[in-house]
């Protein structure tokens, strides 16, 4: 059967005036009035308007228009509770010598605990450590190493109240980052690596972020392709991840996506994603979006080096904010932080009515 996936387009500032012609993303802050209708692997679409959309849908994409136009529920994280009407900063703390963008930066221990409360001071509302590279060319580590990197950073910002996840595709080091305290597994392999890392999300009964990928770091970036077309594709796996992490006892609620910006897809592939990324709210699911210094930015601008990529991740963040992707992983927390609040600022003086 061929598939067709709804991605919402025409975004207007406000929905006073146009009853019945705009609907609201996923309960947050911004409103379309087209959707585009998308089938695997055809080189066209078409566009439809919202007034005229329900009496172009069927079983299955009626699912995706209640996924698409449905408030997110909170996330708890024990007893600290992020919003998910509304963008949210997730600051990134990688605590290993090889990341593509700060590999050493932040040391370990104690010195990578206080850039990690660095981070929530400047209003990031959760912070992912993570302590073995994923970066394309990138060999794994020894989950021995892994849990000595990233166990005691953990156990010391959530000794602080600092919300905090665990960034791993390995379920000894998910085991030891949820004892010493992180309330999220964050696996960028979608509990594919390792055959246990279901089990224990199921039994910690913690949230987790499945993030697309294609092939393994060490070779991702060979020949990545996507015949049927990257948003279908990467729209599809995340629909079956979802479904597997469900059948092993995860609850669905406690389910994001991540389209994966940078693993195993060419500079093309990330772009044609970042455009449209708001189709991947059909999925149900929140949605988290990470760019921040990555690679693109840099072939887009004179090879910029990944410490000279702040300008290109701030327009991606908003970029990501504007489609209403919920938690954005970011390096530059107070950068990014700040260009939010500008936008939430245009955004809510959109959406207040005027008398």
């Amino acid at each position: 059967m061929t598939r067709t996936i709804l991605r919402p387009t025409g975004f207007v500032d406000a929905p006073f005036g146009h009853d019945g012609q705009v609907a609201r993303l996923a309960g947050g802050l911004n409103w379309f009035s087209q959707v585009e209708l998308i089938r695997p692997g055809e080189s066209s679409s078409e566009l439809v308007p919202v007034s005229a959309i329900e009496d172009r849908l069927d079983d299955d994409t009626a699912r995706q228009w209640t996924a698409l136009t449905a408030a997110r529920s909170l996330l708890k994280l024990g007893e600290r509770t992020i919003r998910l009407d509304q963008p949210q900063v997730v600051g990134i703390l990688n605590v290993t010598p090889d990341s593509f963008s700060d590999g050493g930066k932040h040391g370990e221990g104690r010195d990578a605990a206080q850039a990690g409360f660095g981070m929530a001071e400047q209003g990031a509302a959760l912070i992912d450590v993570g302590g073995e590279s994923t970066r394309p060319g990138s060999r794994p580590v020894w989950e021995g190493d892994e849990i000595a990197r990233v166990e005691p950073v953990v156990r010391a910002l959530a000794a602080g109240g600092v919300a905090t996840s665990v960034d791993t595709r390995k379920a000894v080091v998910m085991e030891a980052a949820l004892a010493a305290g992180a309330r999220l597994v964050n696996d960028v392999s979608a509990l594919t690596w390792d055959h246990r890392a279901a089990e224990v999300v199921a039994a910690a009964k913690a949230p987790v972020i499945l993030m697309h990928h294609q092939g393994r770091p060490e070779t991702m970036q060979g020949n990545p392709s996507y015949p049927r077309g990257v948003l279908a594709e990467v729209w599809l796996w995340l629909e079956e991840r979802i479904a597997a992490a469900v059948a092993a006892g995860i609850d669905r609620a406690n389910i994001m996506v991540d389209p994966g910006i940078g693993f195993g897809k060419t500079v093309a592939h990330n772009l044609e994603l970042i455009n449209g990324l708001a189709a991947l709210h059909g999925l149900g699911c929140p949605l988290v979006f990470g760019a921040s210094r990555k690679r693109t930015i840099g072939a887009l601008h004179n090879e910029a080096p990944a410490d000279a990529r702040l300008g290109g991740s701030v327009a991606l963040a908003l970029k990501a904010a504007e489609q209403g992707a919920q938690l954005i992983r970011v390096h530059d927390v107070y950068d990014t932080v700040q260009a939010l609040r500008v936008w939430r600022g245009l955004r809510d003086q959109a959406l207040t009515p005027k008398v």
